[in-house]
């Protein structure tokens, strides 16, 4: 199916058409200084004899085509389309659950040496992450003491961002951090599909609070669903920020550490089949697991059909007529041809 309307690509470099307008004011004006000059240079009768030949007509076209020759390149930079058809169009990808770790361990400032908290860096590179995908669903779950999903599966990036920009520590109001509760809110986000064809990003520090994290790795690798575990932080330990200032600290007055804990994020990628990547220099290497892990691994499944008008370019003509103006100018000789 076809139609015959019209489109621009560019809208935004239509301002320059005003150009055109500014072209005629410019020949109007340069006409009448052009008559100026001439009248002081000398007396009309003897200006008569001297300007004999010469056709106002001719030097008038001549300056229009140069101004319509500009007025086609503009319009050929505004990328105008004409005529349209329509296409079948399929978009292919995996769905792809990130579940990002919420809990006040995530306001520590040891992600990449820097003022950055974890769970800013992690932000940071989840955005990142957003624009690597390639047609795939993307959802996420916020997740702490208890777990929600907070933007299910979609395929348009811009709202996924919108939903990760509210994603914080007050997000969630049980305190804690239970890892088999966020891996089961993101089973739940697909809701059925090709499960050859899904996987769960777990960006935490690690420290699970509810000791359920083999157990819902057990169910993802059940379901065949491969969870790749991105650890944020130290090993060895930061103290955790207090709201009032300074740090947490237990009863006894000691200092309240969070520590990566690398050893259950590790187990809990391998019983599915996944990958583990430790957060170093800032960098969480989610590009190096979407490219080499998730996109290597699993299998792309159709996942919308849409119907896109493709409209046909036509600036190549305006291109063409352009230079066939600037070409045809120079030969138009201002001087009348003599008759008789």
């Amino acid at each position: 199916m076809t139609g015959d309307a019209m489109d621009i690509g560019r809208p935004e470099v239509l301002w320059l058409l005003w150009l055109v307008p500014g072209l005629i004011a410019l020949a109007i004006w340069s006409a009448r200084r052009r008559a100026v000059l001439l009248a002081r240079f000398a007396e009309a009768a003897l200006l008569k004899h001297l300007v004999t030949g010469v056709s106002s007509g001719r030097r008038r076209a001549k300056t229009a085509l140069v101004i319509l020759s500009v007025a086609a390149l503009v319009l050929a930079l505004c990328e105008l389309r004409v005529g349209y058809r329509w296409e079948e169009m399929e978009r292919k990808g995996v769905d792809l659950v990130v579940a990002l770790d919420v809990s006040d361990s995530m306001l520590v400032q040891d992600a990449a040496g820097d003022d950055l908290s974890r769970l800013s860096r992690a932000r940071r590179e989840i955005r990142d992450l957003l624009r690597l995908l390639q047609g795939d669903r993307v959802g996420l779950v916020a997740f702490a003491g208890a777990a929600f999903l907070e933007c299910p599966l979609t395929l348009d990036y811009g709202a996924a961002e919108l939903f990760l920009s509210g994603m914080d520590t007050d997000s969630i109001p049980i305190k804690g951090t239970a890892i088999g509760e966020a891996v089961r809110a993101s089973l739940a986000a697909f809701e059925g599909g090709r499960r050859q064809s899904q996987a769960i990003i777990l960006i935490t520090d690690g420290e699970d609070h509810s000791g359920e994290a083999l157990t819902a790795a057990k169910e993802a690798a059940e379901q065949g669903v491969r969870v790749f575990t991105i650890g944020i932080g130290k090993p060895d330990g930061s103290p955790i920020p207090a709201e009032g200032g300074g740090f947490r600290r237990d009863a006894r007055g000691e200092l309240v550490l969070s520590r990566l804990d690398e050893p259950t994020l590790q187990k809990l990628a391998l019983e599915t089949g996944g990958r583990y990547v430790r957060s170093v220099s800032g960098d969480l290497d989610l590009e190096t697991i979407y490219h080499k892990g998730i996109k290597a691994t699993l299998e792309d499944q159709e996942l919308t059909s849409v119907r896109r008008q493709r409209w046909t370019d036509r600036f190549q003509w305006l291109i063409g007529l352009a230079l066939l103006l600037l070409v045809v100018e120079p030969f138009i000789s201002e001087r009348s041809r003599r008759t008789g």
